[in-house]
Order: structure tokens, then C-alpha cells, then sequence
């Protein structure tokens, strides 16, 4: 943690100057090297975010840091005060993150061009992301919007979603806004041919190896561990792989079950 608050006074004093980016770098290696743990979360989970490489725990330093400075200025400010709202957390840590990936270089203007040029056509588009792919490749191209309550949530989703799925492990390489000014996550996953989709008795089995227990009597797709949710696993995120003939997840929500922001 202190190295946490060194990287928040100097965020707070400097911005994201070059000894700022420097620190958020050095923490992020040394996290990447195993020397290092990232507080929020745990050994098997830390696997998960270093599979996501650099630019996703770069953003994550940089929400906590927007949380933690959300939070002091509501404690300083009335003694009053319950703490920001998420709609507040979640605009300051996208606007911190968007500073932070411009000075860092991993910031995408005109994003759809740019990825078609470099990684293929827009293959799908859903409320949650676009995704790009170029015939043969081994890896599919995403903008991932966020359909959770903050950035921070957003970026947690893709750390526990390789905890849990390393065969589809989604690595960030870029942030953007698209055409509708809506933030957007860069990342890349694993090609996966569906041979057909899961059924619910194949997904209970999957969720099941991996400490999860349905949610809703049996009945939906929604489930539960001590420590994690895991919803919207219908088949049309869940479906079984052409070479491996197992139950594969390409895309779910995965949260905490009690995290801050």
C-alpha cells in the first residue's frame, strides 16, 4: 500500500507526468514479476490480472486512485456525507483513465478505422461490445463498453473472467471513446470455432468444477461462489469448442460479491 500512496500523491500533485508514469510502470513490472501484490485481490485472481497485461493494471491503479479521491473529499467535506455515488466514482475513473492512457500512449482516436485497418472487419456488435476479426487469425479484436455500476467494476470483470476462463483470457491493449463518446476497453481474446452451444446441463457442470452453485433454483443463469457472481452464462456465451469438444465461455458478467468500487 505504499506504494499505492506514493503513485496517489504523485497523481494528485503532478498529474500524469513522466516521473508519474514512471512509478504506475515500475508498480505495474513488479506486479507483472510476482514481487509485487495488488491488494484487491487474491493469488489465484493476481494470475488473471497479469494475463491482462499492463494497460488493464495501469487502469486499475489509476480508478482506484479516482475512488480513493472521491472518497477523501466526501469525508473532508461534511461529517454528513455517505460517501460518491457510483455515477460519480464511475465518470471520475473514466476521466482519469482516459488522461492516463493519452500520456501513456495506449489512448485510440477513431477507433473503428484504426481497428478494422489493423486487425479485420466488424465481425458483431452487441450493447456491450464490437468485435473485429480478420479471416485465420488466432484472436478476435474487442471494444468492450461497461454494463457495470463503475470503470473499476468494469476492469475487475475482465481480471476475474481470466481467473476463471484462462483458455479465453481477454488481454487489454488500448482504451477509446467510440463514436458516441462512449468509454470503451481495447482488448484481445482467443479465437474459439463453436461447434454448438452449451446446454444448461453442460454449463451446471463447468460452473459447478470451478466452486459455483446456481443462483436461481435451478432455473436461470445466474450463479454463486463465497466469493464471486457469475451471471448471464447462457449458451449463447457458453458453447463447446470445435477442437476441444468442452464447454467454452467467450463472454459473461463475473463480480465480487462485496468490493468497493
Amino acid at each position: 500500500m505504499e506504494r499505492l500512496k506514493t503513485i496517489y500523491e504523485a497523481i494528485s500533485q503532478d498529474g500524469f507526468a513522466e516521473r508519474t508514469l514512471q512509478l504506475i510502470n515500475d508498480y505495474t513490472n513488479d506486479i507483472q514479476n510476482g514481487t509485487e501484490n495488488f491488494y484487491r485481490f487474491n493469488f489465484p485472481e493476481h494470475a488473471g490480472l497479469c494475463t491482462a497485461g499492463a494497460p488493464l493494471i495501469g487502469a486499475s491503479i489509476v480508478a482506484c486512485y479516482a475512488r480513493a479521491s472521491l472518497t477523501t473529499g466526501s469525508e473532508t467535506g461534511s461529517s454528513q456525507a455517505t460517501g460518491p455515488a457510483n455515477w460519480q466514482i464511475d465518470e471520475c475513473q473514466e476521466q482519469l483513465i482516459e488522461q492516463w492512457a493519452k500520456a501513456a500512449g495506449i489512448w485510440v482516436e477513431d477507433s473503428e478505422l484504426a481497428l478494422i485497418k489493423t486487425f479485420g472487419p466488424k465481425i458483431a456488435q452487441g450493447a456491450e461490445a464490437k468485435v473485429y476479426y480478420r479471416e485465420g487469425d488466432t484472436s478476435v479484436v474487442k471494444e468492450r463498453a461497461s454494463i457495470y455500476s463503475t470503470t473499476q467494476k468494469a476492469l475487475d470483470a475482465i481480471i476475474l473472467h481470466n481467473t476463471l476462463f484462462p483458455e479465453t483470457a481477454m488481454k487489454v491493449v488500448a482504451f477509446t471513446r467510440d463514436n458516441d463518446t462512449l468509454f470503451r476497453i481495447v482488448l484481445t481474446q482467443p479465437y474459439v470455432s463453436c461447434l454448438r452451444l452449451a446446454t444448461k446441463e453442460e454449463i451446471d457442470e463447468m460452473v459447478e468444477a470451478k466452486g459455483f452453485h446456481d443462483n436461481r433454483n435451478g432455473e436461470g443463469v445466474n450463479y454463486i461462489s463465497d466469493r464471486l457472481a457469475l451471471e448471464d452464462m447462457h449458451p449463447a456465451n457458453v458453447f463447446i469448442d470445435t477442437l476441444t469438444s468442452k464447454p467454452t465461455c467467450i463472454d459473461c458478467i463475473v463480480k465480487f460479491l462485496n468490493k468497493e468500487a
